[in-house]
């Protein structure tokens, strides 16, 4: 009896597996709305507050930024599409390793820092030195690492603020002011957590521009032409005509002078008609040409009765003497 009941037991429990459903997670409108991964939730609201790693490598197809690793956290869930927030970003273990050898200093920082939009970071950059420095150089550095990076903060959002992060501008910014102080061999930004999301709503300031520009240029456009339109046609149309007229004269003084042409180039050919049998009418040039080929037969024939009259003659003389 026991064994019967155990199996209608497992038959009544039902498969998990089967009342799951998959659900695609979009990163941030900053990133495009990239999908990023697919996650697998029976209910929806068991999504939220989940975190997912990705390198930029992916959102990007960059292979320069492989070494970046971004952690997105899903906020809301619409139907099959789970939406997320940028919480922070990290650098690489075996990146940082390279840049990090014997006989050189890292000096490191950690600073809180507040965006336009009311948003809280907290970064964490690091840069590093061709030799050892002592404690009052990198005190120095800090200070102007931290001057800078505040500054970049005020005058951006959270978006363009971790964009300029990703692109390297602030570690740049930070490496050209560090190095009026102290010779820094490369700044990095290895590390960043967003404290508290932004409370503020500021709209871009670009598309704004190009909207009253696109709206003001066809207004000036379009009020132009139509007053200039009626003085160019009441001043072409008479150029018109006497660049026509002067065109016609042109083309019957070029007609005439084809008509001269030809007539002059006849009488130059009939001119050579004439003299040409004149000159072709000798005949006493080809007779010259035949003489000195009969006078190389004589000589060649007058040379060979010589060589057979010595001979005769050496005959005799040998005959004689005997």
């Amino acid at each position: 009896m026991a064994k019967a009941r155990s199996r209608t037991a497992a038959r009544k429990i039902k498969d998990r597996w089967k009342a799951k459903s998959w659900y695609n997670i979009l990163a941030p409108p900053s990133f495009d709305s990239v999908t990023v991964a697919d996650t697998l939730a029976d209910i929806p609201d068991n999504l939220i507050n989940r975190v997912t790693g990705v390198s930029l490598q992916d959102l990007t197809n960059d292979f320069r930024k492989s070494h970046i690793t971004l952690y997105f956290k899903i906020d809301r869930v619409e139907e099959t599409n789970a939406y997320t927030q940028f919480v922070g970003h990290t650098l690489t273990s075996d990146y940082l390793r390279r840049m990090i050898r014997r006989r050189r200093s890292k000096i490191d920082g950690v600073y809180d820092v507040t965006t336009r939009d009311g948003a809280v970071l907290r970064v964490k950059p690091f840069a590093t030195t061709d030799k050892r420095v002592q404690n009052s150089q990198r005190k120095v550095v800090r200070e102007a690492m931290k001057k800078t990076m505040n500054d970049s903060a005020q005058t951006s959002t959270l978006s363009e603020f971790v964009k300029s992060i990703l692109d390297g501008k602030t570690g740049s910014d930070i490496y050209k002011n560090c190095k009026k102080l102290y010779p820094v061999k490369r700044v990095e930004i290895y590390k960043t957590e967003v404290i508290s999301p932004p409370t503020i709503k500021i709209e871009e300031k670009k598309p704004k521009k190009e909207e009253k520009e696109e709206t003001k240029e066809p207004e000036k456009k379009e009020k132009k032409p139509t007053k200039k339109e009626k003085k160019t046609e009441e001043v072409k149309q008479p150029e018109k005509k006497e660049e026509e007229k002067q065109e016609e004269t042109k083309a019957d003084v070029k007609a005439e002078k084809k008509e001269e042409k030809p007539a002059k180039k006849e009488i130059k050919e009939k001119k050579p008609v004439a003299k040409k049998p004149s000159v072709k009418k000798p005949v006493a040039k080809k007779p010259k040409s035949k003489k000195p080929a009969a006078k190389k037969t004589t000589a060649k024939k007058a040379v060979k009765p010589k060589t057979t009259t010595k001979k005769k003659i050496t005959t005799k003389k040998k005959t004689t003497k005997k």
